[in-house]
């Protein structure tokens, strides 16, 4: 089964532009080392909770938008050999210089995820043709 990493950001709703710009410069790298998937996802429905939310988690302000992101593998060892790629600083991508992230990094949150279960629609496979 495939591995996820996951992240949930805020964004200046302001730079939504630089954000997707960052994104196309910076995402093809995971593919490039074995990524199945990238997915960027604009903030469109996201209700404050109760207790907790997306907003609260990220601390996100009134002039932000908070953006749910994933990136699946095939494996995690695939997934560690390209996060050590990324880490090592060869690569101008992942300069903050170059491609400066256009949001507050310290208030990410990430993970890594084995899924436990995958349910597929049943005609999953005929929607990809």
């Amino acid at each position: 089964m495939s591995y996820i990493d996951g992240f949930v950001i805020a964004v200046p709703t302001a730079n939504r532009d630089k954000f997707v710009e960052h994104a196309r410069i910076g995402d093809p790298f995971f593919i490039e080392l074995g990524a199945l998937r990238v997915l960027e996802c604009w903030g469109d429905d996201v209700p404050d909770g109760t207790q907790t939310d997306f907003r609260k988690a990220v601390q996100a302000r009134e002039d932000e938008t908070v953006v749910f992101s994933w990136i699946e593998w095939p494996d995690k060892a695939t997934r560690d050999a390209a996060f050590a790629k990324m880490m090592d600083g060869s690569d101008p991508r992942f300069d903050p210089e170059k491609n400066p992230m256009p949001f507050d990094g310290k208030r990410m949150i990430f993970g890594g995820f084995r899924p436990l279960l995958e349910l597929p629609a049943p005609d999953a496979g005929a929607a990809k043709r």
